[in-house]
């Protein structure tokens, strides 16, 4: 194994272990923030009850993620230290910013933590509500950092070494925008949906129980809200690629020539040695209206540039329909169910809806994924996009197949630890058949039982 595959497998499965976690750090903080703020307008128990349990899951997934985010870190040094020489001192700002944000939100979570019967529940639910804007605003430093990776910005090259270096236009990169808003809304809809999956398949089972009700009513509205607004951010990036990553674009859908009214494909497999995409499904001008809404524009296809400059076409364009197939699924299953909910005027719990949240469960997570495969695949064979081959940046040091199998082996205890203690928080939840407000015991409104 060439010293460049092992780094980037081994980069490869920490990010795409740490994506998870990360994702859940952004999102689960809102929900148990909302099933508190409704325990404090309506002192309903049951809701009192899945914010303790939904607040235990957050420090579990929390804690992980520090670990696999520590590991990551020390992998960029080790791995790509010409990349940090090059790029530390421009893209040094965002990476200082996230730390000062994962600081206050590991401050504000343990207030959260074991702050029930310490503090008074609104600052209580005000310390919620920092863990959870912190939480995203770490997300969005460390997105803001890859996105400079897309659309360098912030400096100028003279003999080869960057001058000039301003880190705020670094940061306020072309790409960082369409970046951040996709994978923030992405984090939403992935947790969202997972979360209501998982009490969807509990309310399969226990129809009545009033827990599940409450925590599905949540997550389920909070998915349907990031799925409508998802398709929107995606509008943006295709927009941003088609003027600033223009061969990244044509990889994701297949368009070796460059053309006037280019079609879009759905499906389909590239062919890199015919310089065709074969089996896909065309619509006619899509792809030029998707990229500069006029459906004659002319889009750049892959033959623009050498073989050499060009990424993987077959891993980027599969990835890129993946990650489509699961927004278009998730976003059908949240209109339905929000059609339901107008019509009848309450929460719809049909068991055809809520076997269909079952099987979009892990959707959201996979088209996080695929998205992030075609980030990274996408960009290649540059690091830093028009400025530093991925090649010119890998570590020199041998034998990295060692630290690959002892990484791998490390993702694989922590993900057995946490399906574990993530099994217990869920499935052996309380059935609470019809639980009135109060009657957890522990005081007049439960918050001692906590």
């Amino acid at each position: 194994m060439t010293n460049l595959l092992a780094a980037r497998s081994l980069m490869a499965i920490s990010l795409g272990f740490h994506i998870v976690f990360a994702a859940v750090g952004i999102a689960m903080p809102l929900l148990m923030v909302i099933a508190e703020g409704r325990w404090l307008r309506t002192r309903d128990a049951v809701c009192l009850e899945l914010t303790r349990r939904w607040a235990r899951g957050t420090a579990i997934m929390f804690a992980v993620g520090a670990v696999s985010g520590t590991v990551l870190s020390f992998e960029l040094g080790l791995l790509w230290p010409f990349f940090m020489a090059y790029a530390g001192p421009i893209v040094g700002m965002p990476f200082s910013l996230e730390g000062f944000a994962f600081f206050l939100e590991a401050i504000a979570l343990g207030v959260y933590l074991y702050g029930w019967n310490r503090v008074p529940p609104f600052a209580h639910w005000i310390s919620g509500v920092v863990v959870a804007v912190s939480g995203a605003i770490s997300g969005v430093f460390v997105v803001t950092a890859n996105a400079w990776m897309n659309s360098p910005a912030g400096f100028r090259i003279v003999d080869g070494r960057p001058v000039d270096i301003d880190p705020v236009a670094a940061m306020l990169n072309p790409a960082a925008l369409s970046q951040t808003l996709h994978m923030t809304i992405a984090a939403y809809l992935a947790v969202g949906f997972a979360a209501a999956a998982i009490h969807a398949y509990m309310l399969l089972r226990e129809p009545g129980n009033l827990f599940h009700r409450r925590a599905f009513s949540i997550a389920f509205s909070m998915a349907a809200a990031a799925a409508v607004l998802q398709p929107l951010s995606g509008d943006l990036s295709a927009k941003h690629l088609a003027h600033y990553q223009p061969v990244k674009l044509a990889a994701m859908e297949g368009q070796f020539e460059t053309q006037r009214g280019a079609p879009l494909r759905i499906g389909g497999w590239p062919d890199e040695k015919a310089g065709v995409t074969r089996w896909a499904i065309e619509i006619p001008g899509g792809l030029s209206f998707l990229a500069f809404s006029d459906p004659r524009a002319e889009v750049t296809g892959l033959k623009s540039v050498p073989r050499e400059d060009r990424p993987p076409v077959a891993v980027t364009h599969l990835s890129f329909q993946i990650m489509v197939a699961c927004g278009v699924a998730m976003l059908a299953v949240a209109l339905m169910g929000a059609f339901l909910a107008w019509r009848r005027r309450r929460l719809p719990l049909d068991p055809g809806l809520l076997r269909l949240v079952v099987l979009c469960g892990p959707l959201g997570f996979l088209a996080i994924e695929t998205g992030w495969t075609v980030t990274e695949v996408g960009r290649q064979p540059w690091v830093i996009y028009g400025v530093m081959r991925t090649a010119e940046a890998v570590t020199p040091m041998p034998w990295l197949a060692a630290p690959l199998i002892a990484i791998s082996m490390l993702y694989l205890l922590l993900g057995t630890m946490v399906l574990f203690l993530l099994r217990r928080q869920v499935f052996e939840s309380p059935r609470v058949p019809a639980l009135v407000p109060g009657s957890i015991p522990g005081g007049e409104d439960g918050r001692a039982s906590a």
